[in-house]
Parts: structure tokens; C-alpha cells; sequence
């Protein structure tokens, strides 16, 4: 006799979920990234962690700054910008500023797999040495455009001061932005000598209009449980990634109001013509002046 036969459809495996995504993996043994849940499950914002794939994805030494993250992906600096500060504000991202042999200031770029997570055992890899010239040279750095890439040399940033004027020559105001940050964060605590660098770029955000409460709270937002740096670092590229806010429009000139024109009015009494806002009779019929009003 034949086996019985059934039209039924076939069973899902038992682990298999009834809901949801259903992972079709492969296994891959070169071109691929190592990447922590913690960094692809990160709530927020999905440019976020769309750039720190996208870093964590490139060899050493690729550029990652702005303008070269812009042209790989669509969106704008302002995004592109913001995904980059809240990285290294989750202690994702850090950026050193070195000085080299030749007197050059170079910035490099950190990328952490895991924040907190120590660095390499053998130690960050060591500038190249400076070929020796064929003439004589003063050590000074050359004048370079400004760049974030890994490894590239730069002139010190150009709104907060590398050579600060002394503290006491510094805007009051903004170094009393500066001074209030521990109060927010008791870890903000700044030096005299960090206040007065960092005092000209919040000065110029003050002359730009941004106000106090705005500043600190520019500054203090989002830091990461663990600083990498001294907390001057971390204030000074925030200060310098921050776009300025447009100024304000500004104010319409005052335009003197015209005083209301009365209309003619015929005078019910001598036929005279005269301005008010109703009929009825002039001021000389009023006040009982028959002969001013006759004339």
C-alpha cells in the first residue's frame, strides 16, 4: 500500500522565530569589520552610527575629516559634524594635536572599537622623522590648509589661541563662561593658562549672540562618562567644530507714526468749511460768536 501523501506545508524549523528578522549569515574571511553591538545598537541618531561604521571600515591613515566624509556620504556638514561630536562625546573618537621635531602641529584621530578600551600595547604609531634638507631651515611649520586627517600636519586652529594672551588681558565675560562650567560638571576644571586659550572663542560666540545658559550648555552636553583628555581638549573642539549661529536680523528702522488727517466738515450754522471727525458746527458757532463766525 503507498504511503499517504499530504499537501501540508512544511514545518519551520523549531528554533526559527515566527516574527521578525531571520539572519542568512555568511561566513567572510577577509573585507569585513569587526563592529560591537553596543556601537550598532547605539540609540540616537542613525548618521551616528553610519560614520563610525564607516571610520572603524577604513585603513589606518585615511582621511575622516568633514569635508572627506561629506564626499562620501549625502549628508550635509552640519550632520556629518554632529555625528563626529557625539562620537567623541560616547569616548568613540579622540583627537590628539602633536607637535613634531620639525616645530609642525599635527592632529591626529583616534577611533576606539569600545569606549574606554585601552590602545594598542605597542603604543600610538610614532611621527615619521623629518627627511634631513638639503640646505638649511628654520624648524617652523608650513603653512598648510586645515585638515583632520590622520597624520597630517596643520596649523594650530584658528579661534582658539595657541599662544594666549595672560589671563588678566583675557574677555571677563568669557572666562567667566569658562570658570561656571564646574558647576555643571565638577570635572570642567580649567587652569588659568587653558581659560585664557579658550577665552577668544567664547568670546567670539558671545559677540555673535549667543548667550551664557547657551554656551554652557553647548559645552557640557553629552560628555563621556570618561575623559581621555584634560577636559580643555575636549571644550576646545567642541568650541571649534560648533558652527556660530547666524546673526541676527537686523532691526527695522522706526518710522514716525502720522498723526490722523480729519476730514472737511461743513458747519451746520455759518456754512463754513472746517476739519472733524463728525458733522456738526465749527468753534466759533459753538462758543456763541455770531460776528467771528459771520466774518
Amino acid at each position: 500500500m503507498a504511503d499517504p501523501q499530504s499537501n501540508a506545508r512544511l514545518r519551520a524549523d523549531a528554533g526559527a522565530p515566527t516574527s521578525g528578522v531571520i539572519h542568512v549569515r555568511t561566513r567572510l574571511s577577509a573585507d569585513f569589520t569587526v563592529l560591537s553591538n553596543a556601537l550598532a545598537q547605539r540609540r540616537g541618531s542613525a548618521v551616528t552610527v553610519g560614520v563610525a561604521a564607516y571610520v572603524l571600515s577604513l585603513p589606518d591613515g585615511s582621511p575622516v575629516s568633514i569635508a572627506a566624509l561629506c564626499e562620501h556620504f549625502t549628508e550635509g556638514e552640519i550632520l556629518i559634524s554632529r555625528a563626529l561630536r557625539e562620537l567623541e562625546g560616547a569616548g568613540y573618537l579622540e583627537r590628539r594635536r602633536e607637535r613634531l621635531p620639525t616645530g609642525q602641529i599635527r592632529t591626529r584621530t583616534y577611533f576606539y572599537d569600545v569606549p574606554g578600551g585601552d590602545p594598542d600595547p605597542d603604543g600610538p604609531p610614532e611621527p615619521p622623522k623629518p627627511r634631513r634638507p638639503a640646505a638649511k631651515q628654520p624648524a617652523v611649520a608650513e603653512a598648510t590648509p586645515p585638515s583632520e586627517t590622520v597624520g597630517e600636519a596643520v596649523p594650530a586652529p584658528a579661534r582658539v589661541a595657541e599662544n594666549p594672551v595672560p589671563l588678566t588681558d583675557a574677555d571677563p565675560q568669557a572666562v567667566a563662561v569658562l570658570t561656571a562650567l564646574r558647576r555643571v560638571d565638577p570635572r570642567l576644571i580649567l587652569s588659568g593658562q587653558e581659560a585664557a586659550r579658550l577665552a577668544p572663542a567664547v568670546a567670539e560666540w558671545l559677540a555673535a549672540g549667543v548667550r551664557a545658559p547657551e554656551i554652557t550648555e553647548l559645552l557640557t552636553a553629552r560628555l563621556p562618562d570618561r575623559f581621555r583628555a584634560r577636559p580643555a581638549s575636549i571644550l576646545a573642539f567642541r568650541l571649534r567644530e560648533t558652527p556660530l549661529p547666524a546673526p541676527p536680523p537686523l532691526p527695522l528702522p522706526e518710522v514716525a507714526e502720522r498723526p490722523a488727517v480729519l476730514p472737511f466738515q461743513t458747519c451746520g450754522g455759518c456754512d463754513r468749511a472746517f476739519r472733524a471727525s463728525a458733522p456738526g458746527r465749527c468753534r466759533d458757532c459753538r462758543s456763541g460768536n455770531p460776528l467771528q463766525a459771520a466774518g
